[in-house]
This record gives C-alpha cells, sequence and structure tokens, in this order.
C-alpha cells in the first residue's frame, strides 16, 4: 500500500480513484465488493460475466472524487449489451480515466458509513454511523481515537442510535460483528500508520446477508 500512496503523491493527486482506495482499505481488513479496472468493451463484458450480472460500472479516475454527481455511475446493469453501451458511455464523458470500475452489484437494505479524520489534537479518528441517504440528516455517527481495541471497535457498534438495524432486520440475519469490528480496527491502523493519509470515507457500507460489503470508498491525501 506504500507504493500506492507514493505514487499518487509523486503525481499531485489529492486524493486516491476509487480502485486504489479499495485496494488500501482491502489490505485493511475490510470486505470489499468485486470489482475490476477494465481498459476497453471487450475486458468490461468479460469482467461482468465473470462476476455476474447484475453489475454496476463507474469511471475511474483520481480526479473523479464525486462520480455521481457527474453521470459517472450507471446501476443495475443486466446485460452484455448494456455493458458494452455504457463503457462508451462513460469513457465518452471523459478521457482522464484510469479505466472503467466494473463491480458485482451489492443488494442489501441496510447501510452505514466508516470514516477516518485527522483531529488536530487527538489524530487520527475512526467514525462509524448510519450511512447512504441519511448519513447528512440524520448524523446518527460515533468516535473514536485511533488505534482502536476489539472493545473499542464493539463499543461504536452499539452506540449508534440505529443499532437495531445490526441485529437480525426484516428477515436478514443479524451483522457480522466480529467482521465490521476488524473492519473499524482496520481503517483506525491505516490512520496511525500512514501519515500522508488525511481521509478516509466508506459510504456505503452495505450488510449483505450478514456481511458488512464496502461498495465505494474514497481515500484523500494530505
Amino acid at each position: 500500500m506504500v507504493n500506492i500512496i507514493k505514487k499518487a503523491l509523486a503525481k499531485g493527486q489529492k486524493t486516491l480513484s476509487e480502485y486504489e482506495s479499495r485496494l488500501v482499505i482491502e489490505s485493511a481488513g475490510v470486505f470489499v465488493s468485486a470489482a475490476e479496472l477494465v481498459q476497453t468493451r471487450e475486458e468490461a463484458v468479460r469482467a461482468a460475466e465473470t462476476m455476474g450480472f447484475p453489475v454496476v460500472m463507474k469511471g475511474c479516475s483520481a480526479e473523479l472524487a464525486h462520480k455521481t454527481e457527474v453521470g459517472m455511475v450507471a446501476l443495475n446493469i443486466n446485460s452484455a449489451q448494456d455493458v458494452a453501451r455504457v463503457f462508451d458511455e462513460l469513457t465518452g464523458k471523459a478521457n482522464n480515466l484510469d479505466g472503467v470500475l466494473v463491480e458485482k452489484m451489492v443488494r442489501g437494505n441496510r447501510e452505514f458509513v466508516i470514516g477516518l479524520s485527522r483531529d488536530p489534537q487527538f489524530g487520527p479518528c475512526v467514525m462509524f454511523g448510519l450511512g447512504g441517504i441519511f448519513t447528512e440528516a440524520l448524523k446518527d455517527v460515533t468516535f473514536r481515537v485511533a488505534p482502536l481495541t476489539r472493545e473499542d471497535a464493539l463499543e461504536m457498534i452499539d452506540e449508534i442510535k440505529t443499532k437495531k438495524l445490526l441485529d437480525e432486520f426484516r428477515g436478514s440475519p443479524a451483522v457480522d460483528r466480529d467482521a465490521l469490528a476488524k473492519a473499524l480496527i482496520g481503517v483506525g491502523d491505516l490512520g496511525v500508520q500512514y501519515d500522508d493519509i488525511a481521509e478516509i470515507d466508506i459510504n456505503p457500507l452495505i450488510v449483505c446477508g450478514d456481511k458488512p460489503v464496502a461498495v465505494d470508498a474514497l481515500v484523500v491525501l494530505k
């Protein structure tokens, strides 16, 4: 992961691309959805057929921190023909892409957020809370100073007001709290180990079955 960060800083990047960000958080123990960075229409179709439909497709670049707002995300793609069409649409909108990210579409009705920020006094701090569209509206989040122990992580999980969503919910099993705790600890460790990381934003973290799966990630550099 040191090489990814060093190369990005050498290029003058302010953020890692989503693909690079996913590699970084995955190395820290966060479950991420299956994804492949492709360069051609044929590679996109092959990747989608290998991982199985439906898929999500995203334009991938360190300059695309907010992809949805600029129309660089396509959801629920169900055929090879649509993959080819969307690949052409995404690459036609920007000529500075690292490639197109083809990602297995993860379904779940519970979304959370994990974040890392740097407090001027306390240093790296980990955030956990309700995610998706409700992150800003409800601000149901909790914080801890990194590094985190397993006990710290489990306490964070139990502190949010909507913690009942982590139990059995509408026929879905309770979330794997050990996996969630591992993700929180891992994100905190990234902040402690890599001083060049200013922020991490994992939103949404979708509960698929009992597993918390990151479907989007952004690492911001100092």
